[in-house]
């Protein structure tokens, strides 16, 4: 399992591709309805504030989205 490392706030671009793939995947598990600006600003801000816990805390928050989705 890859460690994501940040530094002062700077991610490697391998770093940047795993966000953005788990964000991407949060975004599309949402209904369509679900998928607004606001919705899609707070995902990002959960994502990036998960990535001092590392990739396992990223993979659980994406579970937990996809979740909420299938419920809505």
């Amino acid at each position: 399992m890859q460690v994501l490392q940040v530094r002062s706030g700077v991610f490697d671009p391998e770093d940047l591709s795993l966000l953005g793939k788990i964000y991407d995947e949060a975004v599309a598990a949402l209904p369509a309805s679900m998928r607004t600006a606001v919705n899609r600003t707070e995902i990002a801000k959960l994502v990036l504030g998960r990535t001092a816990a590392g990739e396992a805390q990223l993979v659980l928050l994406k579970r937990l989205m996809v979740a909420i989705a299938s419920a809505a």
